[in-house]
């Protein structure tokens, strides 16, 4: 009797994008068909900073992100105590729209 075997995704992950970028603040933004994700890294002391990548995704995969992030986050202080969230002063950004941060 054969299994019925969900068809394997073939995933590549390139030399650059394999090195990761560091990113210590979110902005979010969303429309009624996207959410828009830039991911940025503020250096203390310099008083610029630039997206370093942006994340586009329809409401339903922001949705499931964020499942999947809560419930990593879940095993991770499960393994390793809790993650503390150390309060910071708000960024004055205006990108107009609506903005969260995370």
């Amino acid at each position: 009797m054969e299994e019925n075997k969900e068809p394997q995704l073939n995933i590549e992950l390139d030399e650059n994008v394999a090195e990761g970028t560091y990113s210590n603040l979110a902005i979010i933004n969303h429309s009624v068909s996207e959410f828009i994700v830039d991911f940025i890294n503020i250096m203390p002391g310099v008083p610029k900073a630039k997206v370093k990548s942006r994340i586009i995704l329809t409401p339903q995969h922001a949705k499931r992100l964020t499942k999947a992030l809560a419930e990593n986050v879940r095993k991770f202080e499960q393994a390793h105590g809790e993650i503390k969230d150390y309060e910071q002063p708000p960024i004055p950004m205006n990108f107009g729209g609506t903005t969260g941060e995370a």
